[in-house]
Parts: C-alpha cells; sequence; structure tokens
C-alpha cells in the first residue's frame, strides 16, 4: 500500500498505459481482476485535436472509477499545463506525464522519451504541469535516451524536485525501443535517489518476476504493460503471490471463454458493433495465442463482420479445445 496525493492504492501492481489497449473496457477489465491502478492511453497535450473520434474515446471514464488516471503527452509546457486542466476538469484524479514512448512518430514531436535528451525542458513541463492542478501529477519515464546516455537518475531528481508525486520507469532507454532484455540496475539507483513511489516496468511477465524485480530494486510496485495483453489474469496472480508466497493456478477454460466473451461485450457497446467487431479481433489474437488450432482459427475470425458472428465462433473455439484437451 502506497500513497499518491490523497490517493491510497492497495495493491503493488499496476496497469502501464498503452496506445490501442488500456481503453476503459480493458481497465475495467484488469482492476476487476486485481490492478491496484490502472492508466489510460496516451492522449496529446493539444486540446484542439480533442474532438476526434478516437480522443473522445480515450477520454472516456467509468463514473463508478475511485481513481481515474489519464496520461498526457506533448512537448510544450504551456499545452500540457491545458491539457492537464482540461483533465482535471472531466473528473481526472490523477494526471500523468509519458516520457516513455520510444514510438518515432511521437517522439519525432519531441514528446514521450525524446524529451529525456532537454533536461531543461523537462523541468519546465514538469513545473508547469503540476503548477496548473491541484491533482497529484505523475511522471512515466525510460532509463535515458540510450545506453551511453541513461539519465534516468538525473531526470529522477528533477521530477520529485518538480513536485512529481510517482515516477514509473521502463528498463530500457529510448534507443532501445522494445528490444533486448530491461535492465533494472537503473532502476535501483533511482530508488536510492528519490523519496516519492516508485514503479518498475518491463519485461515483467510472471509473479515470480514481479517479487525479483520489487526485491531487486526496491520499488514500490510493478507496472505491466504488454504480459496483460490477452492475459488480464496476471493481475491476480502478480498480486497473490506477492501477498502469500503462493502461485495460483491458470485460469480454467471456461473462466478464460466466459472473460473474453465478456471483454468483446463490451467493446461493442463501447465503440459500437463496427468499430467493436475490428478492435475485438487484435484482443482474441492475444487471448488465443499458444492455443492449439487458434492460428486457423483467427485466419477464420478476422473475416467476421458482425458481433454475434464473433461470439459464436468463439464459444465453439472453446467447446472444441475443451473436447480435445477432455479426449486427452
Amino acid at each position: 500500500m502506497f500513497q499518491i496525493g490523497q490517493h491510497t492504492v492497495d495493491s503493488q501492481v499496476i496497469l502501464a498505459p498503452m496506445a490501442g489497449v488500456t481503453d476503459l473496457p480493458f481497465r475495467q477489465l484488469c482492476r476487476r481482476l486485481g490492478a491496484g491502478m490502472v492508466v489510460s492511453e496516451m492522449i496529446t497535450s493539444d486540446t484542439r485535436l480533442w474532438n476526434t473520434r478516437k480522443s473522445s474515446h480515450r477520454l472516456q471514464k467509468d463514473q463508478n472509477e475511485s481513481l481515474h488516471v489519464v496520461q498526457i503527452a506533448g512537448g510544450d509546457p504551456a499545452m500540457m499545463a491545458e491539457a492537464a486542466r482540461a483533465n482535471a476538469a472531466n473528473g481526472a484524479h490523477i494526471i500523468d506525464i509519458n516520457m516513455g514512448c520510444p514510438a518515432k512518430k511521437v517522439c519525432n514531436k519531441a514528446a514521450g522519451s525524446a524529451l529525456l535528451k532537454d533536461e531543461q525542458l523537462v523541468r519546465e513541463i514538469l513545473e508547469a504541469t503540476v503548477a496548473a492542478v491541484d491533482l497529484p501529477v505523475t511522471l512515466k519515464i525510460r532509463t535515458g535516451w540510450d545506453t551511453d546516455n541513461r539519465n534516468g537518475e538525473t531526470i529522477a531528481r528533477i521530477a520529485e524536485d518538480s513536485g512529481i508525486q510517482a515516477l514509473a520507469v521502463h528498463g530500457r532507454t529510448r534507443a532501445c525501443g522494445y528490444k533486448g532484455d530491461a535492465e533494472y540496475d537503473t532502476i535501483a539507483r533511482i530508488r536510492e535517489t528519490i523519496e516519492i513511489p516508485l514503479f518498475a516496468n518491463g519485461d515483467i511477465n510472471s509473479a515470480e518476476k514481479a517479487r525479483e524485480v520489487l526485491d531487486y530494486t526496491g520499488a514500490n510496485a510493478v507496472m505491466l504493460g504488454r504480459p496483460a495483453q490477452g492475459n488480464p489474469w496476471i493481475f491476480r496472480e502478480v498480486s497473490h503471490y506477492l501477498n502469500t508466497g503462493e502461485m495460483l493456478p491458470s485460469p480454467p477454460l471456461d473462466e478464460v471463454r466466459d472473460t473474453l466473451l465478456e471483454h468483446l461485450g463490451a467493446l461493442y457497446r463501447f465503440y459500437g458493433e463496427y468499430a467493436g467487431v475490428r478492435i475485438a479481433r487484435k484482443h482474441v489474437g492475444w487471448y488465443l495465442r499458444n492455443r492449439q488450432g487458434s492460428e486457423l482459427f483467427r485466419k477464420d475470425f478476422n473475416q467476421l463482420e458482425e458481433a454475434a458472428l464473433q461470439q459464436n465462433a468463439i464459444r465453439s473455439f472453446f467447446t472444441r479445445t475443451d473436447k480435445t484437451q477432455t479426449a486427452a
């Protein structure tokens, strides 16, 4: 348990923001399955662009959500401050600043992890955003620009001095993208540098790895991103292991089926059938990866154009899978 401003987070497992993934349906699902905090998809700090369909979906919140965390990205201090104020007015509880995204389309606009090259600009953005709202402001970074310029410790000190109230660190540099293995030495050194809550991110794909990273870095929590795609149960499993030292079994087949159908239904309601059907395809691919027969199934599934047909196909797939396992 730790504090971010006046908010208490009662789990050491957090859902990382992921563009195109951590929409409202997915956040609600992960929260129900044990994530102590969930973070929205990154949204641009240019409020003039918020009228698009994509941005309007990214700004949606659960009216019953006790902790709504919105991530913003941009390279202009005044625009970041305005975006923070607008999100506060829309009901955000915490504003998160993205300085960790390595995507070229983000970095080419002098945002995301590209900002790590300019420490003075980092300070100006953080100070302007913190001053703009009465809400807690948090920050997500990488360990540096490239392996020769790991300035994560310096950025962390700037963040704490600027009033940032929690820091998430992905254990790769911007230049690394998602290649190679995450390194946690920099995160451990950052822990010795700052007193605010620290979240370790990168390659944490199991309960045992979460325990190992927490012990090694001294972080307050782990932040899980890609390992949660198609596996929202990872939050329940990691949380249980951290609390008890015991491993939970993998979810039974019927729970996987029912959770997937629940997720698809939420996508159809949230986006409408036309867009929901298309967005469902990538999630189904993640849920069914490594399951026997899934590759051929997905080829056919991705041709389906109606929600009812998708759901019937999922039911049939799991019925066949269950019969195969029973026969074995």
